[in-house]
Parts: structure tokens; C-alpha cells; sequence
């Protein structure tokens, strides 16, 4: 029986015994057994002999030798390669696989968010996107060209892609959930991942794994417009992915090696869309008047789901030894994406239609492209008592958006059905020079003083699209521009570059074995918005081998991107009354931008505060409890959409540009806090002539507005009133992420068996969004768990086997309400982190040589 008639057998299996979702309650009670469990484990182990767990050396967050993630003054997650392959990524993606793994960490799926669909953000602690700081082997991480416009999470982010990384190629990853910005520079306000690569310099691994979404989908039906039938129930199989790895090594010279691997994934879309109950934006006519559109009443017009994509993966790590002692290092990942994403359905009544070309209307499909580069080389060794470390990097990323299925209308029959709508571009080159020795001052152990420099040119570029999908066409009627996106016009093009320099120094003093802190501090200069200077201080206090306190101060900040300060662009959206609108994202410098208030954007500043224990009572068992607050000023935000006859005729009579419906900008409008406390607890022991391991984490973040900037006197003499930031970006910042996030996790494993099984609970989310209903309606998502199982089997000293589930329960978030489920097409909300699509099913093989 192959793996795809496995996964529809399984689905049967559990379709018979007619599983029900996990709510609140069965949550409450596995919770419950499984703390008994772990207990009743632990006590029973107390009579073996423990297997304590192994503590991996740790580089982030210290730049002291011989450091471990329990004796850190700062919280740090570290992640192996052995967890990232059982954490039953859904499509093989690392973001995934961070989400099920590291509890601070969330990455939403989208729908209809153009390049969001294909170009996913990921979270820290609900924060931006673009407010984490990665890092490849300890050196920056390039971030994507786009900045994510139409998307709920990370909107107006220009976020890190970390599914451009392939797993194959990850050794482990250091999550350091603190304030870094004195350590590592601009971005480290909800704190740095710090991807290490595979070194191991002997050995081959193939891997091949294959999987699918096997869901009872369930979506209400219409008797009528706005008038709900009974649901409907459809058994659906897609979303099929198929991965294939190799990674091999070869040694280099007497202490080198060089390590390099290829990665293929293509995944297919999912469909979790439901029918149309006839939204009255999309009829011309009064409903009920026998009008074209309402032939579509009940089907399924629009489509919700994961876009179908296709990534291929190069990489190499290397390293080798010179003769002084010295060593010559590099690595290089490059990826590319392409992808195919949904845009919302045009009727065939409608002005946003050709009829000869689309008699029925037609569904616009996004096209995404994206290619990744990163090349670091460098050489390290000693000269003297010094230490030294020299590395340059460059990185680089590109992006190409297109749609095809689609018009612009205004050019009638005569206007092309696929665009090139825009190709954004960013880049980085950074040298790096640390040098770090050790201080004999009288302490228990000597000093370690480390100090550094680099220098960084980053560059964006922005190109425009085809003629045709923005220039206005000869039908003065219909709307401009591409349906779907608008591609980019001439004037918003941009191309701009700046330089950053920056100086460090740190100090990790241990004044006692029982005592250790570490100080830093660090200058930038900015050429574009000038300097910067951070600190940090943190300690660590161990009374005995039992219990460590430790805590830390810091202040960070992050500069505006390139692309936040020149990025210009033109999407579909829904505005007022429920019609559809194109809405044109102002480059903050822009002339337009200026005269309607939007003032020159400046570096958020943050402070950050942690306190916590790291507790060891045993042999094998551990808990770490901190707790945390991140004040930031100046957040960088997406102002709210402002519309209004007014204002389009304000633009066109004073810039001479027509057809703008609505508009919005950058701003630093809003100073937030973010605060919670992280408890993460171990257990590991020998039993049954196997290792247990057993983790719980919890994870709280809780995000407030404690400030939000007034309309400018430019937009309020155009009669718009409100906000500058509205309640849909308040609910972005402060409670679209879940607050609460906790698992569970229990490993067995012998020399033949790995048994897993994890229960991860998301939290609450809300939504303040609606597309037809009056007033500013939300809606609040109930928790929800999600239940993975892994079972592998070692059939021979080189060939494994696994089989198993993602969210197996087939949990599906809550239904949305009338107020925002826009008359049916929608019917699961993309905001709730548990996803629409239901219960994933896989297989692997693993060869290793």
C-alpha cells in the first residue's frame, strides 16, 4: 500500500468513528491527563537511572564560551534538527515547523493577500514581523523585497521569508526571547532566531516524504440571498506535497569539510472556500430582479486556501583549516518560489467586467515568483590573546508579480488577460570584523570582552509593470488597472539605497560562581534617518545548583526599511459600503503623502525588561519561568484607508493623478506595550529500555495601544474623520495574534522506535473587519487544539520510516459570524493560527549513508 492510499485509508478510518473537534473543554481534560501522566511518569523514573538532557553549547544571546541555554542570563529556545523533521511541518515549511515548536513563535496561513499568499510573516511574542532580527549562522538575514499590503498579519511588514530556508539544511535554531538591539543592531526588539547550519562533515542523507489534507470541509448553504440553508459536508483530499532532500559532505583537508545540499517541494492548493450567499456589493440590480449575477447564488465563486507552489533549494556550509591555525569559512542558500494565489471574484454584471471576454466573470489568479540569495564567506582564528572573526555577506531577494485571468476593463475586448504587474528587488552587503579576548580583573573567571564593527549598504528597487495594467484605457466608465492588483506605474517606481555603520562592545563578567552579568552597548549611524545608541544588561544568579535567577534591561530600536520609506503600490480592496476600491499605498516622501499629513518617518524606540528562574531539581528535570514587557514609541504602522470624493478630486486637481479611490500611508503613529511570561518546562528519563522526553510549554503575550497619533489637520479639511490608525490596525497590533499558546509534548524512542505525540493549544483571536455590515463589526475566535502524532520505525541500520498527523482531530477554527463571513465565501477566518484546512496526513523515508 503506498503512502497517498495510507493517508485515504486513515481518513476513513477516522471518518467511521466520527471524531469531533477538541474545544476549550476536552482541552481542559487533556491537559489535565497529560500533567497526571507526566507525573505519574516522573515519579515512576525516580527509581531508574535518569537520562538528563543534553545541553547544547549556545552562540546567541552571549558571546561567552561554554554557555548553555539554562545558564544563559536570557531566555533561549533551542531546537535541533531531530524536532524541526518530527514537527510534522505542514508542506515541509520551516516557519510551520517553528510554530509547532517554539511557543512565542506564530505564523498565520493567507488567502487572497497577494504576495502575502506566497511570502508568508511570522511573529515573536505577536509583535511585527519585521521587529525579530534573524540570523544565518550569527549573521544577518536579508528580509523579502515586498511589503505585505493585503494580509492581516505582518501588514506593512517587510518580513524575513523563512520559508526560503530549507530544513535539510538546519543543524539547529536558537531562539533568544529578549530585547538585542545592543548586541546585533536594529530589528532585535522582540528578540533574534538564529538559524546554524548542518556542519557535520561526514555522511549522505536522502529524505523523501509525501502528504495531503484529508478533511470533512463544512460550509453553510443559501435558500436564498442572505438567507442560510442547511451546511453541507465535503470530503476533500488536496494540498498534496511532496518533498525530496539529499544532503552529503566530504572532508576538507586534516579539520575542514564542505557540506551541501538540494531541496524540491511542490505543494498543491487547497480549496476552503464555500458558496456565495450574494454579498449586495456584487449586484448592479436590486436582488430579487432576476439580474446575472444572481445566477451565481450558491456556487463557489471565490476561492480561500493555501496557493500552490513549487521551491527548489541549493545550500552549502563549509569550513577549512589554513595552516597558522586559522580557518576559512562559507555558506550559501539560494531558493526559488513560484507560486499561484487567488484574488476575489468579478461578476459578470459588473463594471469590473468585459463580458466578451468573461461571460460568466472570472476569478483573478495571482502569480508570485521569488528567488533568495545569500552567500557568506569569511576567516576566523587567533592572533595573540585576541580573537578575531572577519566575514562579508550578501543577500538579496526578488520578487515578480503578475496575475493572468484577468482585464482592465477599461481597455474593454481589447485588453490583455495576463500582467506583469510589478518585480520589487532588495539587497544587502555587510562586513563584519569581532574580535573578542579574555580580561584577568580578579574575578572567579576572567573577563570576556568582545568588541566589533560592520558596515552595511542595503539597497530596494522597484520596477514597473506592463503598460496595460495601470494605464486608464478608452472606457471612461470602468475602473483602471489590472483587476486584482494594479500594476505599478512609472512614477512609483523607486530606487534607493542606503549605508549603516555600526560599533558594539561587550562584557561578560563573572564576579562569583554564583553570579555573572553581561553588559553591551552600541552606536549606528543611518545615513537616511541618522544615529542610534542602545544598551543592555543582564544577570544571572545562581544560590546553589538548584535554582538561577536571571533578568535583564535593555533598549533597542529598529530603523524604517527601505522599502517602508519608498514602497508605492495599488491593491484592491474593500472601502466603504462594501465595494470593491482600489486603494493606493502613498510613498511616505511622496508629494501626494506630504500635503495630506504623512510626516517623515523615524526609528521605533524600545525598552525591554525580563525577570524569570530556571529551576533543576533532579537529574533530567527542568522549568524556566520569565516574564517580560517591550515598551515601543514611534511603531511604524499602515495608516487607516482614507476615502472620499474630496480627497480624489484633492489629488487629481492638485497632482494631476485620476482615479485614486482611497489612499493610506506609513506613520509613527502608535506606541504600544507587549507583556507576558514564557514557562517552559522538561523531563527526560530512561524507560522501558527506551528515552522519554517530556516537554510543556506556555506561552502569554499580551499587546495593548498606549498611544495613537491625531488626523492630521490636512485629511480633516477634506471632511475625513476618525482615526489616523483605525480599529482594523489596532485589532492587527494588539489581538489579531493569539494571546495565549501552550503545548504539550511527550517522546519516546529505543534504537528501533520513535513514538511522538504533541497537543498544541492556540488561544483566542479576534477580528474587527467586515465587508457589507454597518458599523465596525468583530468577531472573537475561541481557542483551539490541534493534535499531532509521529510514529517512526528503523527497519534497517540506514533506512527509516514515519507515518503520521497534523492536527489529526481535523479541528477547524470557529465559524464566522454574519457580520463578517461576507454572505458565505469565507467561511473560516484566515486569523485563527490553527488554519483552514483541516487534518494533514504523511510519510517519509529516510536513507542515510
Amino acid at each position: 500500500m503506498g503512502v497517498g492510499q495510507l493517508i485515504k485509508a486513515n481518513a476513513t478510518i477516522c471518518t467511521q468513528k466520527g471524531q469531533k473537534p477538541v474545544n476549550k473543554i476536552r482541552f481542559t481534560s487533556l491537559a489535565v491527563a497529560a500533567f497526571v501522566a507526566f507525573a505519574a511518569t516522573a515519579l515512576q523514573a525516580q527509581a531508574q537511572t535518569p537520562a538528563p538532557p543534553a545541553e547544547e553549547i549556545i552562540v546567541t544571546g552571549t558571546r561567552t564560551a561554554e554557555r548553555t541555554a539554562l545558564k544563559s542570563s536570557t531566555p533561549v529556545d533551542v531546537i535541533n534538527a531531530a524536532s524541526l523533521e518530527k514537527s510534522g511541518a505542514v508542506g515541509g515549511e520551516l516557519g510551520a515547523a517553528l510554530q509547532t515548536l517554539s511557543p512565542s513563535f506564530n505564523f498565520q496561513r493567507q488567502s487572497n493577500s497577494g504576495p502575502a499568499d506566497i511570502v508568508r510573516a511570522a511573529q515573536l511574542r505577536g509583535m511585527s514581523p519585521d521587529q525579530t532580527l534573524v540570523l544565518v549562522n550569527g549573521v544577518r538575514r536579508h528580509t523579502t523585497a515586498v511589503v505585505n499590503l493585503e494580509s492581516k498579519v505582518g501588514r506593512g511588514a517587510t518580513p524575513v521569508d523563512f520559508n526560503a530556508i530549507p530544513l535539510s539544511a538546519i543543524k539547529r535554531i536558537e531562539v533568544l526571547r529578549d530585547g538585542a538591539g545592543a548586541q546585533y543592531g536594529s530589528d532585535a526588539i522582540a528578540g533574534v532566531i538564529n538559524i546554524i547550519l548542518d556542519d557535520k562533515p561526514e555522511g549522505a542523507t536522502f529524505t523523501a516524504s509525501y502528504g495531503a489534507h484529508v478533511t470533512d470541509f463544512v460550509y453553510p448553504t443559501f435558500t436564498a440571498p442572505f438567507t442560510r440553508g442547511r451546511d453541507r459536508k465535503e470530503r476533500l483530499t488536496d494540498g498534496e506535497t511532496t518533498t525530496l532532500s539529499f544532503t552529503g559532505a566530504v572532508p576538507l583537508g586534516a579539520t575542514g569539510f564542505l557540506r551541501a545540499g538540494a531541496e524540491f517541494r511542490n505543494r498543491e492548493a487547497t480549496e476552503r472556500g464555500g458558496v456565495d450567499g450574494g454579498a449586495f456589493f456584487i449586484f448592479p440590480t436590486p436582488i430579487g430582479s432576476g439580474g446575472a449575477n444572481e445566477a451565481f447564488l450558491n456556487q463557489k465563486n471565490f476561492r480561500a486556501g493555501d496557493p500552490k507552489t513549487q521551491d527548489i533549494y541549493l545550500w552549502a556550509n563549509a569550513a577549512y583549516g589554513l595552516a597558522n591555525g586559522a580557518e576559512l569559512y562559507g555558506n550559501a542558500i539560494v531558493s526559488q518560489r513560484e507560486g499561484e494565489g487567488a484574488a476575489f471574484f468579478r461578476y459578470p454584471d459588473s463594471t469590473q467586467n468585459v463580458a466578451a471576454l468573461y461571460p460568466n466573470g472570472f476569478r483573478p489568479v495571482t502569480k508570485g515568483d521569488s528567488l533568495d540569495t545569500s552567500l557568506t564567506g569569511g576567516v576566523k582564528g587567533d592572533l595573540g590573546a585576541w580573537a578575531y572573526d572577519i566575514s562579508l555577506n550578501y543577500g538579496a531577494n526578488s520578487y515578480e508579480f503578475g496575475s493572468q485571468n484577468t482585464l482592465n476593463a477599461s481597455f474593454g475586448a481589447q485588453s490583455p488577460t495576463t500582467f506583469k504587474l510589478a518585480e520589487f528587488s532588495n539587497d544587502l552587503v555587510e562586513l563584519n570584523v569581532d574580535v573578542k579576548r579574555p580580561l584577568n580583573l580578579g574575578l572567579a573567571n576572567p573577563v570576556a570582552w568582545a568588541l566589533g564593527a560592520e558596515v552595511r549598504r542595503e539597497g530596494f528597487k522597484s520596477k514597473p509593470g506592463d503598460p496595460q495594467s495601470y494605464l486608464a484605457g478608452p472606457i471612461t466608465t470602468a475602473p483602471i488597472g489590472a483587476q486584482g492588483a494594479p500594476g505599478l506605474a512609472p512614477a512609483d517606481a523607486a530606487n534607493t539605497d542606503r549605508t549603516v555603520f555600526g560599533a558594539y562592545t561587550e562584557f561578560g563578567l563573572d564576579f562569583t560562581d554564583t553570579l555573572s552579568v553581561t553588559l553591551a552597548g552600541r552606536y549606528e549611524n543611518y545615513e537616511d534617518f541618522g544615529d542610534a545608541v542602545s544598551g543592555k544588561a543582564a544577570a544571572r544568579f545562581a544560590p546553589n545548583d538548584v535554582i538561577a535567577f536571571r533578568g535583564s534591561v535593555s533598549n533597542s530600536f529598529r530603523a524604517p526599511s527601505l522599502a517602508q520609506t519608498a514602497f508605492a503600490f495599488s491593491t484592491s480592496q474593500f472601502g466603504p459600503g462594501g465595494t470593491l476600491n482600489t486603494i493606493r499605498t502613498l510613498s511616505n516622501a511622496s508629494p501626494v503623502a506630504r500635503a495630506l499629513g504623512a510626516g517623515e518617518l523615524k526609528e521605533e524606540k524600545s525598552t525591554n525588561a525580563t525577570l524569570g528562574f530556571v529551576v533543576t531539581p533532579a537529574a533530567g528535570l527542568s522549568l524556566s519561568v520569565d516574564a517580560f514587557r517591550i515598551d515601543v514609541d514611534n511603531r511604524i504602522t499602515l495608516s487607516e484607508s482614507f476615502f472620499g470624493p474630496a480627497l480624489t478630486n484633492f489629488i487629481q486637481t492638485r497632482f494631476g493623478i485620476a482615479g485614486v479611490q482611497g489612499v493610506n500611508f506609513f506613520t509613527n503613529a502608535v506606541d504600544t506595550r507587549t507583556e507576558g511570561f514564557d514557562v517552559v518546562a522538561r523531563y527526560t528519563s530512561d524507560l522501558f529500555d527506551g528515552a522519554l522526553d517530556l516537554t510543556a510549554a506556555f506561552n502569554r503575550s499580551e499587546n495593548t495601544i498606549k498611544r495613537v497619533a491625531a488626523l492630521p489637520a490636512q485629511l480633516r479639511a477634506l471632511g475625513i474623520t476618525g482615526d489616523l490608525v483605525g480599529p482594523e490596525e489596532r485589532n492587527t497590533l494588539t489581538t489579531a495574534a493569539p494571546k495565549d499558546k501552550a503545548s504539550l509534548t511527550s517522546q519516546w524512542q529505543n534504537e528501533k522506535i520513535t513514538l511522538l505525540a504533541r497537543a498544541t493549544y492556540y488561544g483566542e483571536t479576534a477580528r474587527v473587519f467586515s465587508f457589507f455590515a454597518p458599523g465596525v463589526p468583530s468577531q472573537t475566535y475561541g481557542g483551539k487544539t490541534q493534535l499531532d502524532l509521529e510514529g517512526e520505525y528503523r527497519l534497517t541500520e540506514k533506512v527509516t520510516v514515519a507515518l503520521g498527523g497534523v492536527n489529526v482531530l481535523d479541528e477547524y477554527a470557529d465559524r464566522s459570524s454574519d457580520d463578517v463571513y461576507t454572505a458565505g465565501v469565507f467561511p473560516y477566518d484566515v486569523i485563527s493560527p490553527i488554519g483552514f484546512n483541516g487534518r494533514y496526513l504523511y510519510g517519509r523515508l529516510k536513507v542515510t549513508f
